[in-house]
């Protein structure tokens, strides 16, 4: 009995703080490897496929971070940056459980990151780089190509600034919410 109430008591305390909101990591991560698990089975690397005037589909491996970043170190980076997303996910999963789940522009936000840190870190781990595929351009210049752990990460990080920049007023009117 003494078992079941301490289950109960942890329970009913998570679903009250941020982590309540950690489904969403779950959501990201399916979405990121779907279309990952697509591009590989239905495309041959560096083969792009026009979507839009401004949108193309283009298969890419990134051995890097953003923007390649370090891609060209030999192999070294791999794990530093599978590192780096492991203490980011460790330090937001904190975050969220420290705050409450009525916070919910941030743990929205922690979530997505954390979604596309571990789908990004995935890939990583297993493949030894990142599967790309997203390639938003216009005219000749095409911006860096990146997936949807990557949207994910970005659309967190702005939220978070989002956040940042709500009055303290607001921020009171939407945790009574």
């Amino acid at each position: 009995k003494r078992r079941a109430a301490e289950i109960c008591l942890m329970s009913k305390a998570i679903s009250s703080t941020g982590l309540r909101w950690l489904w969403l990591v779950l959501v990201v991560i399916a979405i990121d490897f779907g279309s990952k698990m697509w591009v590989m089975d239905n495309m041959m690397l560096h083969e792009t496929q026009p979507l839009m005037p401004f949108l193309n589909l283009f298969y890419a491996h990134n051995y890097g971070a953003a923007f390649s970043f370090l891609a060209d170190k030999g192999g070294w980076q791999r794990w530093f940056f599978a590192g780096i997303a492991i203490a980011i996910v460790v330090a937001l999963v904190v975050m969220m459980y420290r705050n409450r789940a009525s916070n919910k522009l941030t743990n929205i936000a922690y979530a997505l990151i954390i979604g596309g840190a571990l789908g990004n870190l995935f890939d990583r781990a297993y493949h030894g780089f990142v599967v790309d595929f997203i390639d938003f351009y216009v005219g000749d210049w095409h911006f860096a190509t990146f997936n949807i752990a990557d949207c994910g990460i970005c659309i967190g990080a702005a939220l978070v600034v989002l956040e940042g920049f709500l009055t303290p007023k607001d921020k009171q009117v939407k945790e009574k919410g």
